[in-house]
């Protein structure tokens, strides 16, 4: 799990401003943005640079319907300055869109409202009325965005068993929430709130003393053994101590350890069938990659082990199965947390680990110890009611990663299910070409179902790929000036088409079998397999219908040019014959 919060990319300030009685919002884009060209030629479309300015009254009589268009204005802004590089490669080139992503939408309005919050708790400011009702028309467009993507989940049992112990071990080490372990239908544990949350609480925090991470390993015997040798890093301490600790009935982590699963079900753990199964993706070699890795990992490192300190790893802990597992807990548990020192680590967090995740999450940002409280806090970025499930986003990842590490696809479209392609630069290219298009050295697509433009030129393809493959064309042939153009795209779409035929190729057809006996890793394999499938389909059908189009157009042109053709020939037979001439 990934999300260290980044607050630099909006800076939002109060600014005085010649008129009487008036202030201006000012937001600004930070200069240290990676990507802040491309989001600078964005901007620039809305008549923008880096910075927005926002004029506002300090009266107190002013409609609510002026804050929320205050809070639009700002949000074109602050969407652009959110964007991540997959988000701005398949983005609109011509002007900037209305929505982009839940997480991109749900950052934007979240960077809003901090930084309104900071300009209200400094109270230096005549405006705190107009400001307070900015920060609760953005608060309404929070709860509303929420309730237009929320997921529905059944819960099968509430807090019983080991899960309700667990609850109780983490109270009882100072944690804090507002939250309830339930075992959810088709998704194994989760978090479910107690009470209605709203934006900017706390629904868990985790001491910094409760958190799993390398500084417990130091007083080990473990370690004192281990750090001489440098091919062992502290990650694989981490790992081998975990498989230890496991059985360790003095662990203080001993109720965290006894609740984990017996199996974590992921991709790492598919069987024959599975992995047959996902043969003609890329996928298939991703897992069979990934696990051969960490086989010859520990073929190098247990022998060595086994011989010198079999004492302190005894062999029966220390097996094949129990290293997979162990791996598979922290890749699917661990998380990437900033201490009060500064220094970032991955850690396993008790509880924290019960949250499932969510393409339109209920918390972005939770990789901060907070300073002042010495504990790792899960703030809401859009409310959770009574009952509902709360989730957090493990990162940007795709469906196949998901699925590798975590154990599971998620539910909707994941924008970030993108296919890479294998085309290389063209070194004839022309590099006067734009910034934005000459930048991009790797290409990509995904569903074209989530494009909004399937105009021509376009056809809900992203418009970096057809603009790096029209500079490819050879543009050379005999053609009429006026049909260069859409033989052309012709070509630029049967290209894509070829490509994308012989990827259908190699997935064959549906399955017809019945999946509900099926294995739990045979059933993820065929779903991923679908999701390929409908991913790959939505592309040759954009492709069949850019050529239709295409096809339309040079025939609209040839029945005009044959018809001008037809009246300047009646035109020559109407002045006559023309004269001979004379010798």
């Amino acid at each position: 799990m990934e999300s260290v919060r980044d607050d630099s990319k909006l800076h939002l300030s109060v600014e005085e401003t010649k008129r009487d009685d008036a202030y201006s919002l000012v937001f600004k884009l930070s200069e240290d943005d990676p990507l802040i060209g491309e989001k600078k030629r964005l901007l620039s479309l809305n008549g923008n640079e880096s910075e927005r300015r926002l004029y506002i009254s300090r009266s107190d009589s002013e409609p609510s319907q002026w804050a929320k268009d205050t809070i639009q204005e700002a949000l074109l802004f602050a969407r652009i300055i959110h964007l991540d590089k997959t988000e701005l490669y398949f983005g609109s080139v011509d002007v900037p869109l209305e929505y982009y992503s839940p997480k991109n939408e749900l950052e934007s309005l979240n960077s809003i409202l901090s930084q309104i919050d900071n300009l209200i708790s400094s109270s230096a400011h005549k405006i705190i009325d107009s400001l307070q009702k900015l920060r609760d028309a953005t608060v309404d467009m929070i709860r509303d965005f929420g309730d237009k993507n929320s997921e529905d989940a059944r819960f099968e049992k509430f807090n019983c068993g080991p899960e309700e112990l667990l609850l109780e071990w983490g109270k009882k080490h100072g944690a804090r929430t507002t939250l309830q372990i339930a075992h959810v239908e088709g998704a194994g544990r989760g978090l479910i709130a107690s009470e209605d949350l709203k934006v900017g609480v706390s629904a868990l925090e985790i001491p910094e003393s409760m958190i799993i991470s390398e500084e417990l390993v130091y007083d080990t015997d473990m370690f004192h053994v281990l750090e001489k040798d440098n091919r062992i890093s502290t990650e694989t301490i981490l790992l081998l101590w975990s498989m230890k600790e496991r059985y360790n009935y003095n662990s203080k982590f001993k109720i965290y350890f006894e609740t984990l699963p017996e199996a974590f079900n992921t991709g790492l753990s598919f069987g024959i069938d599975a992995l047959a199964a996902l043969e003609g993706t890329l996928l298939l070699d991703e897992i069979v990659q990934a696990k051969e890795f960490l086989r010859n990992q520990y073929d190098d490192l247990f022998p060595i082990i086994f011989n010198i300190h079999r004492d302190i790893f005894p062999p029966e802990l220390y097996t094949w199965e129990q290293f997979l597992w162990a791996c598979e807990l922290w890749y699917s548990n661990g998380m990437k947390v900033i201490f009060t020192d500064g220094k970032l680590r991955t850690c396993l967090v008790p509880l924290a680990g019960l949250f499932n995740h969510s393409l339109c999450p209920h918390i972005l940002h939770y990789g901060k110890v907070d300073s002042a409280t010495k504990s790792l806090k899960f703030s809401l970025s859009r409310p959770c009611r009574q009952g509902e499930q709360c989730y957090l986003t493990y990162g940007n990842f795709s469906s196949s990663h998901l699925l590798t590490f975590y154990g599971f696809l998620p539910n909707g479209d994941n924008l970030y299910d993108i296919i890479d392609l294998d085309i290389g630069d063209d070194q004839n290219a022309d590099d006067s070409r734009d910034h934005y298009f000459s930048m991009h050295s790797t290409h990509m697509v995904r569903g074209t179902c989530l494009s909004t433009n399937h105009d021509l030129f376009y056809y809900g393809l992203p418009y970096p790929l057809l603009d790096h493959l029209r500079v490819t064309i050879n543009d050379d042939k005999m053609r009429p000036k006026a049909f260069k153009c859409f033989y052309n795209e012709m070509e630029v779409l049967n290209m894509i088409n070829s490509i994308f035929s012989e990827m259908m190729d190699k997935l064959g057809g549906p399955e017809d079998i019945d999946r509900e006996s099926l294995n739990w890793d045979l059933k993820l394999a065929l779903q991923f397999k679908d999701l390929q499938r409908r991913i790959i389909s939505s592309v040759l059908d954009s492709c069949s219908t850019g050529l239709e189009l295409l096809n339309n157009q040079l025939n609209s042109l040839t029945q005009s040019e044959r018809a001008k053709e037809r009246n300047q020939s009646d035109g020559l037979e109407a002045c006559g014959p023309t004269p001979e001439l004379e010798n």
